[in-house]
């Protein structure tokens, strides 16, 4: 007697999706939700203006603490760019147009090949930039370009480009914000989130990014040593609380397809078991 099989059924578990791989968000919240977190933060950064005096103050302090902890000095990497015009414009020009690209491009790529992933990136950059706001809101700090003592070049104004106008009339960012820095925080973040969402050989030289804009913002005399380990810090608390997934879209379509022919030949010897 031969046995007859029934093909599944369209719903049934054998064709429904695995419960590891995550369907995208939908597009038009995700679109709306990013926008209100940034209008949220430049509105936040807005808020922390006009404290001149405590900004300069502050950044005093800084300086000193730096020194006291034999912490590099920030124009040992500064002394690097002005061998050359063309090298100090090259740092100033990082600075301006890599910094939210690269962020939004980290953001976009990881919605369309690795959701899971998105959603994890998303809430971690997230939690950085709101601590990063609360913190520029207690803690005005004038950059150290605008701190005397440090003698330091404002390499944008003298080589260009510059995103910052005079800070007295500056309406559209607020220059006492320098600790932390989300220049340094999102790039290492970004670097992070490329070495867990992929598999390359290669992606730990992700991490070259960090590392360079790490070279560029204090080169640049835009961000002391300080802010960035300052970010690096927030950034640990907040991969502490929200945790990667544990495997990426491809893993998990490469194991499903390792699966396949198992099944399929399980299936094959039920069948012929059947016909004898």
């Amino acid at each position: 007697m031969n046995a007859r099989t029934e093909p599944a059924p369209a719903g049934s578990d054998a064709t429904a999706r695995p419960p590891h791989v995550i369907a995208r968000p939908p597009l038009v919240r995700e679109l709306l939700l990013v926008a209100g977190l940034f209008l949220v933060y430049k509105f936040g950064r807005q808020l922390a203006t006009g404290h001149t005096g405590e900004a300069f103050h502050n950044a005093h302090h800084v300086w000193d603490f730096e020194r006291a902890v034999h912490l590099p000095g920030e124009g040992a990497v500064q002394s690097l760019l002005l061998h050359g015009d063309g090298l100090a414009h090259v740092a100033n020009t990082y600075y301006a147009a890599v910094h939210f690209p690269a962020t939004v491009a980290f953001l976009v790529w990881l919605y369309l090949r690795r959701p899971a992933h998105y959603v994890w990136a998303r809430r971690v950059l997230a939690a950085v930039t709101a601590a990063a706001l609360a913190l520029h809101l207690l803690f005005p700090l004038a950059p150290p370009r605008m701190l005397a003592a440090a003698g330091l070049v404002d390499t944008a104004r003298v080589y260009g480009p510059s995103v910052y106008g005079d800070p007295a009339t500056d309406s559209l960012s607020n220059q006492f914000a320098a600790m932390p820095s989300l220049h340094f925080g999102w790039a290492l973040m970004v670097a992070i989130g490329l070495i867990v969402a992929t598999r390359s050989r290669w992606r730990r030289l992700w991490l070259l990014h960090p590392l360079l804009t790490l070279l560029v913002i204090v080169g640049t005399a835009n961000h002391y040593w300080l802010d960035a380990i300052v970010a690096t810090a927030l950034l640990g608390l907040a991969l502490a609380v929200v945790h990667a997934p544990h495997r990426t879209a491809t893993t998990a379509g490469r194991a499903q397809g390792r699966l396949v022919p198992a099944q399929a030949r399980s299936e094959e010897q039920a069948l012929a078991g059947a016909g004898r």
